[in-house]
């Protein structure tokens, strides 16, 4: 029997904290793999975990980082660059919003910062292959995204414009990327000129087909846009790289839906929950992904409007392993098979 997907993996990024043991990379991983995770997944632009600048040049450095995790546990699943990453491509009426992604001496300076940006990925790159590993995790970055709804209507061509320049942006990325042999896979969201099946085949068509061009799969986004999250990984399982296990519910009534009304978290008709206390079906997505020999790791991502996300880390630990599958490499059905006969086929067929 083998496991083709691996797991359970927990992102870092919404637990670490100037407390312990969230405060260092020893104190993390030993409390992940105390939870019973196997993976961590890393967010490259938080000091107290991780020094990107290091790990870019020092082959020493990743082997030692990644000891510490080993030693403690647990693997490192992939680097996160999803703050860079969205800082690629900023439309201006997010500049201020999206400057505290960047250091303090780079904010209300938008060139500078996108530059630094295209640096940090770059780093990303060689930090994944020094810690041998095959995929990343990242933002596209949005310029058509206040444009999404067509009211007023917009230009003929300021779609087209926008992905070109995104493409143009992502290009160079994506072939550096491709000289170390590591996978950009970017997460599907809101707010990022990438959200859908059709805004990334938008960018695949415009890099042609980069072989580098990868997806984290979340299905949580996916329910609130109300979008067929497993008719996607029917589509789009060749370019899944990442998975992300999230879950979420949508909920309309008679006073809003998908637009949610600007209102809170706790408030809004599509909202994200624990694992399990969503509408995910769970159970479908993982033999889909089997079915499609998916070999990447199944990441908890915990974002939570209610639950305390101690919690949430605690539960997600068994949920994900208890519904990791275990693929077969033998049909039900051989103990009623038989050998082989050329002979015999032909005269079954009546070619005899």
């Amino acid at each position: 029997m083998a496991q083709t997907l691996q797991g359970p993996a927990i992102f870092l990024a919404q637990f670490a904290g100037d407390q312990a043991p969230f405060n260092s990379w020893p104190a993390i991983t030993a409390w992940a793999a105390q939870l019973g995770y196997r993976g961590v997944q890393v967010p490259t632009w938080d000091a107290r975990l991780f020094d990107l600048d290091r790990a870019a040049e020092s082959q020493t450095w990743c082997d030692e980082f990644a000891g510490i995790a080993r030693e403690n546990g647990v693997a490192i699943t992939e680097l996160s660059s999803h703050l860079q990453g969205q800082l690629v491509a900023v439309h201006p009426a997010y500049d201020e919003a999206f400057d505290a992604f960047a250091p303090a001496a780079l904010r209300g300076r938008p060139a500078e910062r996108q530059r630094w940006a295209v640096d940090q990925l770059r780093k990303v790159a060689r930090a994944s292959r020094h810690l041998g590993l095959n995929a990343s995790i990242s933002f596209s970055g949005a310029l058509a995204w206040p444009y999404l709804y067509p009211w007023p209507q917009r230009p003929a061509g300021l779609v087209d414009e926008a992905f070109d320049e995104l493409a143009r942006r992502w290009r160079p990325i994506l072939d550096a990327y491709d000289e170390v042999g590591v996978d950009v896979a970017f997460e599907l969201h809101p707010g990022e000129d990438l959200h859908d099946g059709v805004t990334f085949d938008r960018l695949l068509e415009r890099v042609d087909h980069h072989p580098r061009l990868a997806i984290a799969y979340d299905p949580s986004h996916f329910v609130l846009q109300q979008l067929d999250y497993l008719q996607f990984i029917d589509l789009y399982h060749d370019r899944i790289k990442v998975f992300h296990v999230k879950d979420a519910e949508f909920r309309p009534d008679g006073r809003q839906g998908v637009y949610g009304g600007f209102q809170s978290w706790q408030e809004r008709a599509g909202r994200f929950r624990s694992l399990g206390d969503g509408q995910v079906d769970f159970k479908a997505v993982f033999s889909m992904l089997a079915q499609h020999d998916f070999k990447g790791w199944a990441v908890l991502e915990w974002e939570c409007c209610l639950k305390h996300p101690q919690q949430g880390a605690a539960e997600g630990a068994p949920f994900i392993r208890d519904h990791i599958i275990q693929v077969t490499e033998k049909a039900f059905d051989d103990f009623a098979g038989s050998q082989a006969d050329p002979a015999q086929l032909r005269r079954m067929l009546g070619l005899n």
